[in-house]
């Protein structure tokens, strides 16, 4: 799809001749050189954080030595102590396990410049530092939350200046997004970097549609469950002054309503600063939908078609010549990875949804990808064959199968089956 910018002379020309200029250029076949496609330039940035480091920040250090650069490094050693002292009377209380600066080099994973100021032998600087949570967690005695929500597709909307934009152009709010540390969160968050089809596909018009049709098709493009839409309105009070930003937390095709609050920020300096503060308190209302069981999968979004055993013809197999089976069969194998969803009521039936799929001939491995206690969980699987082979194989031991491509929803036959049209 192509747009025809508008010419740039024909703006200097007076009113009526500003109608004939246009044309003109285009039966001289000028208007080609101003066709621009759609998807050509920069839509976004790539989610670049997405470990789950410990944080620390706002660690200010002011540090004199013998040059700059001696003072900027004595001075990120200060900042890792102070950092490794604040992170332990956070996790444990007082007093502290003291590490020497070889040590804590170890379980440093990256050091944040939020601000600094650099002299011939002065360095004054606000620093963040992020420590390895498999390291550092042994020495704080910290285990990693093992709840997880199903991966859920992130659309960051934007609103200012009277137009919505997701990634038709690189904005802050997106770019908040892709610097947020998802890693700590419960919610698993599929970020997109807006390359490609999605300044096409994820836009501000999708969030308003309904039909779970389409919107199964993009899920599935993204290897998403459901889909959370995280709305940031800006209104500035005038040129250089306040910012104030209104922020919902929308999900669901249907764009259903969790939560929503106000910040501000005394200029534009300071809108990076309140978006990244908005995204955190966001996540905090996703995280406490998944507790209350707000921010279950929509069972609309998967496609019931199960499969009639009884109607797979495999009887003809024998018919066909040795060179074209052969050919069937080298199309057919190699392992599968399969997305299955699966209810979790409790603990006991996550294990018994792994030890059913490793169950079954074919499967090489089963493990749960994403837990949600309470609701759905994803599993991932490995299977020697075709889907249609492993559906035949999960209703033969009694499950109702459905859904299409890598993802499949299995559940015990009476249960209720969510319609496969739109609402």
């Amino acid at each position: 799809m192509t747009v025809i910018a508008r010419s740039s002379f024909s703006r200097r020309l007076p009113f009526r001749g500003r109608f004939l200029a246009v044309p003109a250029a285009i039966a001289l076949g000028l208007g080609a050189a101003t066709l621009v496609a759609q998807m050509e330039g920069e839509r976004g940035v790539p989610p670049i954080a997405s470990s789950g480091d410990f944080e620390v920040g706002g660690i200010k250090v002011d540090v004199y030595a013998a040059n700059a650069d001696a003072a900027r490094t004595a001075g990120w050693r200060q900042a890792q102590r102070l950092a490794w002292r604040k992170l332990w009377t956070n996790t444990n209380g007082g007093g502290g396990v003291g590490l020497s600066d070889g040590q804590l080099d170890q379980i440093v994973s990256g050091i944040e410049v939020e601000s600094e100021e650099i002299g011939p032998n002065r360095y004054i600087a606000t620093l963040r530092v992020l420590f390895d949570r498999a390291r550092a967690g042994q020495i704080l005695g910290v285990r990693s939350t093992a709840m997880r929500s199903p991966p859920l597709l992130v659309i960051p909307v934007l609103r200012e200046g009277g137009s919505s934009t997701v990634f038709e152009r690189v904005n802050e709010w997106q770019k908040a997004w892709a610097r947020y540390r998802t890693g700590d969160s419960a919610i698993d968050y599929v970020r997109t970097s807006g390359s490609g089809p999605d300044a096409l596909l994820l836009n501000a018009g999708q969030t308003g549609r309904r039909g779970r049709n389409w919107w199964r098709n993009i899920l599935d493009q993204y290897g998403a469950a459901d889909v959370v839409i995280p709305i940031a309105r800006l209104e500035r009070q005038w040129p250089g002054g306040p910012v104030k930003g209104f922020f919902a937390a929308r999900y669901g095709p249907d764009n259903d309503l969790l939560g929503s609050f106000t910040l501000s920020a005394a200029n534009e300096a300071g809108v990076p600063r309140m978006l990244d503060e908005a995204i955190a308190r966001l996540n905090g209302i996703y995280t406490q939908a998944l507790l209350d069981g707000r921010l279950s999968p929509d069972p609309s979004l998967v496609i019931e078609e199960p499969v009639d055993v009884g109607e797979l013809d495999l009887g003809n197999l024998a018919d066909i010549p040795l060179e074209v089976s052969e050919g069937v069969g080298a199309a057919q194998q190699g392992v599968a990875s399969l997305s299955i969803q699966f209810e979790t009521p409790d603990v006991a039936s996550v294990s018994q949804g792994e030890a059913l799929l490793r169950s079954v001939p074919g499967v090489k491995s089963a493990a749960t990808s994403s837990l949600a206690l309470g609701g759905v969980s994803v599993m991932q699987v490995s299977f020697d064959g075709s889907v249609d082979a492993l559906k035949a194989a999960l209703q033969a031991r009694g499950l109702q199968v459905s859904g299409s491509g890598s993802t499949l929803r299995i559940s015990r036959r009476g249960a209720s089956a969510a319609p496969a049209g739109n609402p």
